[in-house]
């Protein structure tokens, strides 16, 4: 706040996201992806969350919305989407089974592509499906997901051949809560210089992101005991109800004809309330789903 010109850092966020992923992925047992995919109740139990719970949530709070348009879709655009990185790092520090989630990041990214613009058309009308583009959302897996996914899967194949590669994959394991604050203090740095072009739209939105971030995991958490999961996977299932898209949405959301500053002020206000609930997220839901 006291540094100008932080909004610089802007374009760190990426790379930053994609060092985490990768030291995260390395602590994943890759191999362990397709039986994940075979898990149908985790799968079930995830989809239902994200994409039957969660928008009934956000459709029911949407007559109490802020009545500004930009407002609205860019709550819209964040909240109904689910997240495909940063999650599975806070999921393994919340002693979830990250590596269900890892695996089901190419669905819950294909899903919420299919869906944004059905319920954005129910929730805002039938202009509102135009401003929804598939290309930011490829381009942000395929870069935080994919490339650093693949290269973990490399080094995790060669570790027990080569002595240097193992060295490194356990050097590996010491960087992901290091990687996660440097990404936390890159975004809240570049992010902040926004809010001030566009206070009182994030002011109007800040309410329902913190009901939001008390409400959604708890409702996670509910449909994981629904679904009989055991407690790794459902604490996976809580975090993933909690954690929205922000900064995968975010270029999408800037293609909103008249976005500035606006949309994004909206949008990285939740992503700072959800980083914030993060750090409570690690410790409470472990507490919630013990068995």
């Amino acid at each position: 706040m006291l540094v100008p010109g932080t909004e610089a850092l802007e374009s760190a966020i990426n790379p930053a996201l994609g060092v985490m992923l990768f030291v995260t992925f390395l602590q994943v047992p890759l191999s362990r992806i397709r039986d994940s995919l075979r898990n149908v109740r985790f799968m079930g139990a995830l989809l239902v969350a994200n994409f039957i719970v969660i928008p009934m949530l956000v459709a029911l709070a949407l007559p109490l919305f802020p009545g500004d348009p930009l407002i609205r879709i860019a709550m819209l655009f964040v909240l109904l989407c689910p997240c495909i990185d940063y999650v599975v790092t806070f999921s393994h520090l919340g002693k979830s089974d990250s590596s269900l989630l890892l695996a089901a990041t190419p669905v819950l990214l294909i899903v919420q592509m299919l869906l944004l613009p059905v319920y954005l058309n129910l929730l805002l009308g039938a202009e509102s499906s135009s401003l929804v583009k598939p290309g930011p959302f490829l381009h942000a897996f395929v870069i935080l997901i994919v490339m650093p996914m693949a290269l973990a899967a490399t080094l995790q194949a060669l570790s027990p051949k080569f002595s240097g590669i193992a060295t490194l994959t356990r050097v590996g394991g010491l960087l992901p809560v290091p990687a996660t604050a440097l990404v936390l203090l890159i975004v809240i740095a570049a992010v902040t210089p926004q809010l001030s072009l566009a206070v009182s739209a994030a002011m109007d939105a800040l309410p329902f992101y913190l009901a939001f971030a008390i409400i959604a995991p708890i409702l996670g958490l509910v449909v994981a005991r629904a679904f009989k999961l055991p407690a790794p996977a459902g604490r996976a299932v809580g975090f993933a109800a909690a954690t929205r898209n922000s900064l995968v949405v975010l270029p999408l959301a800037l293609a909103v004809p008249d976005a500035l500053p606006i949309i994004p002020a909206v949008i990285v206000t939740q992503t700072i309330v959800e980083l914030a609930a993060m750090l409570l997220y690690i410790r409470a839901i472990p507490l919630l789903a013990k068995n």
